[in-house]
C-alpha cells in the first residue's frame, strides 16, 4: 500500500482507533489503549482529515521530479516575498509580539473596509472579524449553527475541507450536483423533500467553485436566497477566489444582492490572492453575530498571527493588492489557456474540461474507455510518472467521481504543465492497459 491509499486509510483508521475505544472488537496496535480505552467524544468520528491537506506531506516525501496540479496554492513567483520582506523590516515591533485583539487588528480592519468599498463586497468594521485562514472561517459557521443532527447541503464535488468541518460538528450532509452554471438549486426543493427534513445550513462556494471551477449563475444567486430565507437556513457563502475573475463579467455577490441579510455567513482569505502561509483571512457576518463569533475565536486561538495581519495591512495601503491582483488575473489566464491547449494537444476527445472564468482549477472527466480507469489507481501510476493531481472521489463527501480529478494550473508555469500533461497522458495509457490486461484476463 502506498500514496493516495496511505491517505484514503487514515480515515479508515480513525474509525477503527475509534470503535476500539468505544469498546467495539477491533484490535488496537497500542497496547496501552488497548488495556485503557479512552474516553473519546462522539464527535471524534466525525474528525475524517483532509486528502486535499494530507497530499502535501505525501509528495514532500518524494525524491523524484514531479509536475505538481495538486495543491490548490499560488506558485512561489506569485508572492510578493520581496513587498514582505520589507514592509516586515518597517513594521515588525514588539507590539507585533503580543496578543491582539481578537476581531482583528484595527489597522487591518480599516484597510480591508477601505479597499473592500471599491469592490462588489463593500462592508463595514462592525461586520468583520479576521480570522486564521478560511478553514477557521468555515469552523467557526459550523462550531456556531450546526447541532448533531443537522441537514447540511453541500455541492457535489465541492471542497471537501468544507464539508468535513460540517462533519466534525455532527451534521448529516445532503449532496447537491453542479452544472455548468454551479449549484444546480432548482434541484434542492427536490432533494431536500425526500429527506423530509428542512436544512440548517447550505454550503457554496459560489465563484470559480473548488474543484470544478464554476460559477453560480445570477438566477441561482438569487433562487439560493430565496430558498434559504424559506427554509430559514443559512448560506455558507466560501469565496476565496472571487477576486481572481480573469474573463468574463462580474457577477453581483450573495451580499449584494442580499445587503445586511443576517442568513448570510461570508468567508474570505488572504491565501490564494496573497499566500496560504500568512494564514489570514476574514468573515463577514451580521453584526448582531460579531460577538458570538469572538467568543467561539477566542475558545480557539486568542487571536490570529499579529505580525501577519500588520503585512498584510500594510501591503493594502500601499496600494499593493490591486496591483497584484492585476497581475494575477492576466498570468493566471495565460495558465489557463496554455493548460488546455496542452490537455486538447495530448489528450483531445480522450477527456472533457470545465472552463472557468477566475480561480485556481480545472475540472477533468475521463471519456469513452478511459472512463473505464479509477482515478484513485490513477493517482498510484501517474505519482510514479512526475504529475500529481487531486482524485475526483477525494472531493465529494460520499467518494463519487471516480472518473475524474482536479488539475491546479495557476501554481505551474506554461512550459511545465506541458510536461505535467505529457506525463498524465502516459499514465493514463498505462493506467488503460493495465485495465484492459485485467479484463482480458
Amino acid at each position: 500500500m502506498q500514496g493516495l491509499d496511505l491517505i484514503l486509510m487514515g480515515s479508515l483508521a480513525n474509525a477503527q482507533f475509534i470503535k476500539t475505544q468505544k469498546g467495539g472488537q477491533a484490535m488496537a496496535v497500542d497496547h496501552v489503549a488497548t488495556r485503557t480505552p479512552l474516553p473519546l467524544a462522539d464527535r471524534a468520528a466525525g474528525l475524517v482529515g483532509s486528502i486535499i491537506d494530507s497530499s502535501t506531506s505525501l509528495l514532500a516525501a518524494q525524491t523524484h521530479d514531479i509536475v505538481r496540479f495538486a495543491m490548490g496554492s499560488p506558485a512561489d513567483e506569485a508572492v510578493p516575498l520581496a513587498e514582505f520582506r520589507d514592509i516586515a523590516e518597517q513594521v515588525i515591533n514588539h507590539s507585533s509580539m503580543t496578543y491582539g485583539a481578537t476581531e482583528g487588528e484595527p489597522v487591518l480592519l480599516k484597510a480591508l473596509v477601505e479597499y473592500l468599498a471599491n469592490t462588489s463586497n463593500p462592508t463595514s468594521e462592525d461586520r468583520l472579524t479576521i480570522t486564521s485562514g478560511g478553514m477557521q472561517g468555515l469552523d467557526l459557521a459550523c462550531k456556531i449553527f450546526i447541532n448533531p443532527g443537522d441537514l447540511v447541503i453541500v455541492e457535489s464535488p465541492t471542497y471537501t475541507n468544507g464539508s468535513a468541518t460540517a462533519l466534525s460538528y455532527g451534521a448529516e450532509l445532503l449532496e447537491a450536483p453542479i452544472d455548468e452554471n454551479g449549484l444546480i438549486v432548482e434541484a434542492l426543493p427536490y432533494l431536500v423533500a425526500a429527506t423530509g427534513r428542512t436544512p440548517k445550513v447550505i454550503y457554496t462556494i459560489p465563484n470559480f467553485q473548488n474543484p470544478s471551477g464554476t460559477t453560480l449563475s445570477l438566477e441561482r444567486r438569487h433562487q439560493l436566497l430565496e430558498l434559504a430565507h424559506e427554509w430559514n437556513a443559512v448560506i455558507i457563502d466560501d469565496d476565496p477566489y472571487g477576486l481572481l475573475r480573469f474573463q468574463g463579467d462580474d457577477l453581483p455577490s450573495l451580499q449584494a444582492l442580499s445587503p445586511g441579510d443576517p442568513l448570510l455567513f461570508s468567508v474570505r482569505t488572504f491565501s490564494k490572492i496573497l499566500a496560504p502561509g500568512l494564514r489570514v483571512g476574514w468573515v463577514d457576518t451580521d453584526p448582531g453575530l460579531r460577538q458570538l463569533v469572538i467568543n467561539a475565536k477566542q475558545a480557539m486561538d486568542t487571536c490570529t498571527n499579529v505580525p501577519a495581519q500588520q503585512i498584510v495591512a500594510e501591503f493594502i495601503l500601499r496600494g499593493g493588492l490591486e496591483n497584484h491582483l492585476a497581475s494575477l488575473r492576466t498570468e493566471y489566464k495565460r495558465r489557463k489557456d496554455a493548460m488546455q491547449k496542452s490537455l486538447r494537444r495530448h489528450l483531445g476527445d480522450r477527456i472533457t474540461t470545465t472552463d472557468p472564468e477566475g480561480g485556481f482549477f480545472l475540472w477533468l472527466t475521463l471519456q469513452g474507455e478511459d472512463a473505464r480507469i479509477s482515478t484513485r489507481k490513477l493517482f498510484e501510476t501517474a505519482l510514479a510518472e512526475g504529475v500529481a493531481f487531486i482524485p475526483g472521489p477525494a472531493l465529494s463527501a460520499s467518494g463519487q467521481f471516480d472518473d475524474a480529478l482536479r488539475l491546479c494550473f495557476a501554481s505551474t508555469t506554461p512550459e511545465r504543465a506541458e510536461e505535467g500533461i505529457i506525463r498524465l497522458r502516459r499514465a493514463i495509457d498505462l493506467e488503460l492497459a493495465a485495465v484492459t490486461s485485467g479484463e482480458d484476463a
